[in-house]
């Protein structure tokens, strides 16, 4: 059984009636937890881990002498005499010059680490400029706040002003003109400053420093464009005669130097020993109880997470409850909503967050949390970041948000003011959920994984080189990257990009690069969501990509934690027209999707390792391994209906939306005919544990990339036996009626890899694909070619390990009780592959 979570006065002293609250909710949070565990077979502990993190005293250091007085007063103001002891250390690196970065826990005064020595200066010298990159707009709105304040304070000694896609159009000549601090967004940057600096003259001729601010959430493809937007900010800031120092903040990354020195391409020193006070925390890993030990299934991670929500909030604990998608944020408020309804007349204490909402009603809903009249929040992780919502006692996670430091950056959340505080991470049955839950020590004794990011991507430099070609022209003697940028322009030149004249690379399209060029993965094509119940009224925005998902024809579409039903989608004029309804079911899409091989890049067949101290050479096996070129075609076909509570699917439509089409990169496998032909199990058997092994290789893969879940994605099909070919497939899962014709693979989301199996015939040599969900691909297939050993090795790990009977969601994904043998397949399959 897991430690006691008893809690005893002598041991953990209450300090007040609101801590007395929450040691009675985690006291009846433990006993509920006791009773489900005595309701398992072998009595599995649910409170697998709880820990308590006891408080730790603030270390002071006194304001330095160089500080001027006027802004001494104004934080004096503000409450603030003295310093903590990192805030000192960091704003006397800043004052001798250096990049820095700061890397402490939430909460523990970062911000002050720039904005003291950045107002210091422009104190000084009224022409300083300072440029602050935040991950979001709504981050940098917060931070307009505070820095409004001190303006005030400060007598309107220096002008702030944010600068992104909601400024005004006639606020910003003012902006390029009147402020000292720009506060802006990375993509605001790439499209809206840079290639227009001949407007920033003035920013740039006198630019001295420029803040990046959340530094963990630059990493992987984001990370990657944000470092070469850096190169043609510098690029910029020379041709106007300035060299700006970079001041960086994180709040829980392992890596930091490392990141910072491979984003700025310059030496940083590193500030990480937190001098702030931290209250007393309790963090408690909570695994549902199992409901199917033959199938591996546990009661739903959403349904436990808001029970465990609600004992917090019937206790009046101010709680804020994270979910990982925008569909499970609503969910879960509808059920909180409904269990803790608001008083006739009165305003519900339960409110949701997340993009698509506009921005007038998120800042209503921060305020509302920071004055403590909404108890209770539910989030994506919008609110993850550091957005003041004042101090709240709880942070409940609904299922592992991918990465250790994004699950310290939530539990954060909670824990502000004095006394004490609580987390709860809540685990679903995916993979990576079920290895964090069941190895706290894992969690607890490792230090936050490692953030990397790749710049020097060809698919990803060239844009860029592209957008600084059109911002100045290129010499060849400059440095962009560790590339050979005469080569690269040479090509561009080819394609008619560049034109090389005295002795400079220019730009010759009339296009605009930056504005067709993302730097998040995601297309800025968005989809305005119109009610149409009374007076036509936008109340939220989707992008692309989940328009046809979420706004399709004939969906709900969930807002607020009420119902629209999607009357149509015009995609002429980027619209979605819904009408509130009262629904008891939300749908969820059923989309194709199809991956066509380009042009391999590298191909090799898998080999049998050679006996240890023999002279024999490997013995070549029927199974090949190659990464390259893709085309992915993928379709929205139909939709489920799902009812609210039970989550049965009580019915389906049939769709007819546009094609989309990605050309990426991929790494696949291919399993040759006599290698599954040699395995005992059936056909249906195979193609069971061949699904199954390719939900696990897509999990590790994950975790061997350090990236998101939505960094990559995955495809089977079988190899066309001559270029062109062509294998008819009937798929059961698909709506009544629906035939396709997959050339080289097929994936289909929203349902179960037992539902996916052919009627026709077999696959019989398989390609199973991982490849990258991003448009030209974003590195991550050839590292997988060259680890594919350890690919396999640690997929073979996560399947043995797991104790489900013949295969479940923690390990090769959702069965049919009709295919028993399912794991066993899967992990044949891979010792095969490993040879």
């Amino acid at each position: 059984m897991s430690e006691s979570l008893a809690v005893r006065s002598a041991a953990v002293p209450v300090a007040s009636d609101r801590s007395g609250a929450l040691y009675e909710a985690l006291q009846a949070l433990a006993d509920r937890a006791e009773r489900l565990a005595r309701t398992q077979p072998d009595e599995e502990a649910v409170l697998t881990a709880v820990r308590h993190l006891p408080a730790q005293a603030a270390r002071y250091a006194p304001m330095p002498a160089w500080v001027r007085p006027e802004l001494v007063a104004a934080y004096r103001a503000k409450g603030i005499e003295q310093l903590y002891t990192h805030q000192t250390a960091a704003i006397e690196q800043v004052r001798a010059g250096r990049h820095v970065v700061v890397v402490t826990p939430t909460a523990s005064g970062k911000t002050l680490c720039y904005n003291l020595p950045i107002l210091n200066a422009v104190l000084e010298n009224p022409d300083t400029r300072a440029l602050y990159l935040f991950p979001t707009k709504a981050l940098a709105q917060d931070q307009l706040v505070e820095l409004e304040d001190l303006s005030r304070r400060l007598e309107h000694a220096f002008a702030v002003y944010t600068y992104d896609g909601d400024t005004p159009a006639d606020a910003r000549r003012a902006i390029r003109q009147k402020s000292h601090l720009v506060l802006t967004n990375p993509d605001m940057l790439h499209t809206g400053i840079l290639p227009h600096h001949t407007r920033w003259t003035r920013l740039f001729e006198h630019l001295r420093f420029i803040v990046l601010d959340e530094l963990h959430m630059y990493r992987g493809v984001f990370g990657s464009h944000l470092c070469n937007v850096l190169r043609r900010l510098r690029r910029i800031a020379r041709f106007y005669g300035s060299a700006p120092q970079f001041l960086c903040s994180s709040a829980t990354i392992a890596n930091p130097g490392e990141l910072a020195t491979r984003l700025l391409e310059a030496p940083v020193e590193v500030i990480e020993e937190n001098g702030a006070p931290t209250a007393e925390k309790f963090f408690l890993f909570y695994n549902p109880p199992v409901v199917n030990r033959r199938l591996g299934i546990r009661r739903s991670y959403l349904d436990e997470s808001a029970r465990v929500a609600q004992e917090f909030l019937r206790r009046d604990q101010q709680t804020i409850l994270f979910a990982n998608s925008r569909l499970h944020t609503e969910l879960l408020l509808t059920d909180l909503q409904q269990a803790q309804p608001a008083p006739p007349g009165a305003a519900e204490p339960v409110r949701g967050y997340r993009g698509g909402y506009l921005p007038g009603e998120r800042r209503a809903i921060e305020r509302g949390l920071r004055e403590g009249r909404i108890r209770g929040v539910v989030a994506t992780n919008a609110l993850e970041l550091g957005i003041d919502i004042g101090s709240l006692d709880v942070a409940v996670l609904a299922g592992y948000p991918g990465t250790i430091a994004s699950t310290w950056q939530r539990a954060g959340r909670a824990g502000r003011r004095p006394g004490a505080s609580c987390a709860v991470l809540v685990a679903s049955s995916a993979p990576l959920d079920q290895f964090i839950i069941r190895n706290p020590d894992y969690f607890f004794g490792r230090s936050p994984e490692h953030a990397y990011i790749q710049p020097d991507n060809l698919e990803i430099l060239v844009n860029h080189l592209k957008c600084a070609a059109f911002e100045l022209p290129l010499s060849p003697e400059e440095t962009f990257g560790r590339v050979d940028l005469t080569e690269l322009c040479e090509r561009l030149a080819e394609a008619g990009f560049l034109h090389f004249s005295g002795g400079h690379w220019h730009w010759t399209q009339e296009a605009y690069p930056a504005d067709a060029i993302s730097l998040r993965a995601v297309t800025s094509d968005n989809f305005v969501i119109v009610d149409t119940t009374g007076e036509p009224e936008v109340i939220g925005e989707v992008d692309f990509p989940s328009a046809l998902t979420t706004v399709h024809p004939k969906a709900i579409y969930l807002h607020g934690a009420e119902q629209y039903h999607v009357e149509r989608l015009d995609f002429a004029e980027r619209k979605a027209f819904v009408r509130r309804v009262a629904a008891d079911y939300y749908t969820d899409a059923i989309r194709y999707t199809e991956v066509r091989v380009l042009d391999p890049a590298a191909e090799a067949r898998l080999c049998r390792p050679a006996p240890a101290g023999g002279s024999a050479p490997p013995a070549p096996l029927p199974a090949l391994r190659a990464w390259g070129d893709v085309t992915v075609r993928s379709q929205v076909v139909g939709f489920k209906k799902i009812k609210f509570f039970t989550h049965e699917t009580v019915g389906a439509g049939k769709l007819e939306l546009p094609e989309n089409e990605m050309h990426t990169t991929a790494f696949w496998f291919t399993l040759e005919r006599p290698l599954l032909t040699a395995l005992p199990f059936s056909v249906s058997e195979r193609q069971a544990g061949l699904y199954g092994l390719l939900y696990a290789l897509e999990s590790v893969a994950t975790l061997l990339l350090m990236c998101d879940r939505r960094d990559i994605a995955t495809a089977m099909g079988e190899r066309p036996p001559a270029p062109g070919a062509r294998a008819a497939v009937r798929t059961p899962s698909a709506p009544a009626g629906v035939d396709r014709c997959f050339p080289q693979a097929t994936h289909i989301e929203a349902a179960a890899p037992h539902e996916l199996s052919p009627t026709v015939q077999e696959f019989f040599e398989p390609n199973l694909y991982l490849y990258d969900a991003y448009p030209g691909g974003i590195g991550f297939s050839e590292p997988l070619y060259h680890h594919w050993e350890d690919l396999l090795r640690q997929t073979r790990q996560l399947i043995a390990a797991c104790s489900c009977a013949f295969g479940c969601p923690s390990c090769i994904g959702p069965v049919g009780e009709d295919q028993p043998h399912a794991r066993q397949a899967a992990l044949a399959l891979v010792d095969r592959l490993l040879g």
